[in-house]
């Protein structure tokens, strides 16, 4: 059941894929993303300039016995995951519901709520893909794929993209002013990227931090794919960093369905 008509009955849609949705923001892709192939593949490649062979230089001993370049490296991957999940699932998912109003012309057509929301998700986790392959690609031009395991960077930044890009969607659909994502971004995303083990091990962090650390999904995030790109075992058992990333995922994607019916069914 998906509203109800003028007289107040119970109206039903037919079942529509959430392809034709992600179709959409393909087609919209289409006519920019040539604009950001070159910074794909720029940004990445100064980042490990700056601070894989910039700031590496200076850590001499490494971390834990690892260059500091193939330490780092995994951790500015799953950070650039966090970081486009959360920019995809702001201002577009706002702009969606007051400013271009996409979601009101998509909930127009034959589409099911969870439709648009799968489609768009869907979307926001091939940006995330496409970004961070680029990044590992870079990383393996500079030799700091030090393991075979480093294959399964892509599908745990998709999972990580899940887990921060879901609850952020509800956030988006709800929040009264786009005001309010600046402070998203100020005291959330970037508290995370500095103390979540992307740049310096956790453990160097006071104790009520690094219990802070712990509870965001870019530490889960991190861990495992620098145990991935190092060929070693993760801090935590491996079924625990993707269980929590998963349940992350799922009561995001719980929530920012009930927004998103809220908002859309009339």
């Amino acid at each position: 059941m998906d509203g109800t008509d003028l007289a107040g009955r119970p109206v039903t849609r037919p079942r529509v894929p959430a392809w034709p949705v992600l179709g959409y923001y393909l087609t919209s892709y289409r006519r920019t993303w040539r604009s950001g192939v070159f910074t794909s593949f720029l940004l990445p490649l100064l980042t490990v300039l700056g601070f894989g062979v910039g700031v590496g230089a200076y850590v001499e001993q490494g971390v834990g016995g690892v260059d500091y370049l193939d330490w780092v490296v995994p951790g500015l991957i799953a950070s650039t995951a966090l970081q486009v999940a959360v920019l995809e699932s702001t201002y577009p998912v706002y702009s969606g519901f007051h400013w271009s109003r996409v979601y009101s012309g998509q909930q127009a057509a034959p589409l099911r709520v969870g439709d648009i929301l799968t489609g768009h998700l869907a979307f926001v986790l091939l940006r995330v893909l496409l970004s961070t392959t680029a990044f590992l690609l870079v990383a393996a031009v500079f030799g700091v794929l030090r393991s075979g395991w480093a294959l399964a960077v892509p599908p745990v930044v998709v999972l990580l993209g899940l887990a921060v890009a879901a609850p952020v969607f509800a956030v988006s659909a709800v929040v009264p002013t786009d005001n309010h994502l600046t402070i998203l971004f100020r005291f959330a995303v970037l508290p995370m990227t500095l103390f979540a083990g992307v740049f310096f091990p956790v453990e160097s962090l006071p104790v009520g931090l690094r219990g802070l650390a712990y509870l965001s999904p870019l530490w889960h995030g991190v861990e495992l794919c620098r145990a991935a790109t190092l060929g070693v075992a993760p801090p935590w058992p491996l079924p625990g960093h993707l269980l929590y990333l998963a349940g992350w995922a799922l009561v995001g994607c719980l929530l920012a369905l009930r927004v998103f019916r809220r908002r859309l069914v009339v």
